[in-house]
């Protein structure tokens, strides 16, 4: 996947035309474009891989209605797995 953040400028009919070299010829791509009006002029286009802020606070859990995982109980004595192409 190539990510990358980038200004552009419509034209006068409300077009915008991208031209982004992949390095990957002829391939079926998919393509994901995210348009955002309204950015100040002199604030800095980032690219964020990382979560908000809360993003993974639980609003409770299992336990809180009497829920619990009971016991697994152990694992089986398995035969080693042998490659056969030795």
């Amino acid at each position: 996947m190539i990510a990358f953040p980038t200004k552009a400028k419509t034209s006068a009919d409300g077009v915008l035309t991208l031209s982004v070299p992949t390095g990957m010829p002829d391939a079926d791509l998919d393509v994901l474009v995210v348009v955002e009006a309204g950015l100040e002029p002199n604030r800095p286009v980032t690219f964020s891989s990382s979560w908000p802020v809360g993003y993974f606070d639980l609003f409770g859990s299992l336990r809180d209605i009497g829920l619990e995982r009971p016991p697994q109980g152990e694992l089986q004595d398995r035969l080693p797995l042998v490659p056969t192409y030795l």
